[in-house]
């Protein structure tokens, strides 16, 4: 008998111990403070501090202006909070952490991680290749079309089998934005509108195929055969992980996602984020 009566009372310590569950904000609670005199200030702070929302209907208005309520506890309860600021980074190594919409590098070749934002490149000029070939053969030999990416390395270094991250609008819960505009191509969602290849180095600068021609017609676009496999894993809504293990020499890579403008095989210009591998 001792022994249960001893375990009742420590069960009674115990529970006075714990603290009290906060108790959630309720009109009845907003009358119930209007009524102690304690002032609109602090109601009005109580409020926002609980970050609630009540929908009040014209009768629970005039109900409470009734109780006592006053005109300004009344309209900061029917005030919807606002919603937090995000803060965005472009370095933050976490891919939980909001960045603006883009393609990042997650650079390791330093002292500690962190995300390097890569802007597009945009192709100045279209060149055609194998013109003798086609010409002597009557269009069977295919002549070539390459997109010409300025300068012959790309800002961006990174060694081999490099770590990518996408951030799409999604992320940041809007529409659009500017990140990915270029004509009909300015929703993008996915890493799978991508094409990884590798640019050919040339004097003062680096060329991309991106069409052929010959008597079987023409084709537009990066050649399947000069695609560069690569892996992708979405970590969060409108964010993946992309992984070019296969991407294991030294060189100019780079990131194709929007054709556009005309000429021979229809390929004038190349947005291309492009990266040195050394």
């Amino acid at each position: 008998m001792k022994s249960i009566c001893c375990a009742f009372g420590a069960l009674c310590l115990a529970m006075c111990a714990m603290p009290a569950a906060a108790e959630q904000l309720t009109t009845e609670s907003i009358v119930t403070l209007s009524k102690t005199g304690i002032g609109d200030d602090a109601i009005i702070a109580k409020i926002r501090a609980e970050n609630v929302h009540f929908n009040l209907s014209v009768d629970e208005m005039i109900a409470l202006k009734d109780k006592g309520v006053s005109s300004a506890v009344i309209a900061a309860m029917m005030t919807a909070p606002k919603a937090p600021e995000i803060k965005m980074s472009l370095d933050s190594p976490d891919p939980m952490v909001p960045h603006p919409a883009g393609v990042y590098l997650f650079d390791q070749l330093g002292a500690d991680p962190k995300m390097v934002k890569m802007n597009p490149t945009v192709s100045n000029q279209a060149k055609t290749g194998g013109i003798l070939g086609y010409t002597l053969t009557g269009g069977i030999a295919s002549l070539s079309i390459k997109a010409a990416i300025p300068n012959e390395t790309a800002r961006t270094i990174t060694g081999k089998k490099p770590i990518f991250y996408f951030f799409f609008d999604q992320s940041n819960d809007v529409e659009a934005s500017n990140a990915w505009a270029s004509g009909a191509n300015i929703s993008i969602t996915s890493p799978a509108e991508f094409s990884l290849i590798e640019l050919m180095k040339k004097k003062g600068r680096r060329e991309a195929r991106v069409g052929s021609a010959n008597l079987g017609g023409a084709k537009t676009g990066v050649m399947d055969k000069d695609r560069i496999p690569f892996e992708y894993t979405e970590v969060r809504p409108g964010v993946f992980k992309v992984e070019a293990s296969n991407v294991a020499n030294p060189g100019e890579y780079g990131f194709i996602f929007a054709l556009g403008g005309s000429g021979a095989g229809g390929a004038m210009t190349a947005r291309i984020f492009d990266f040195s591998v050394q």
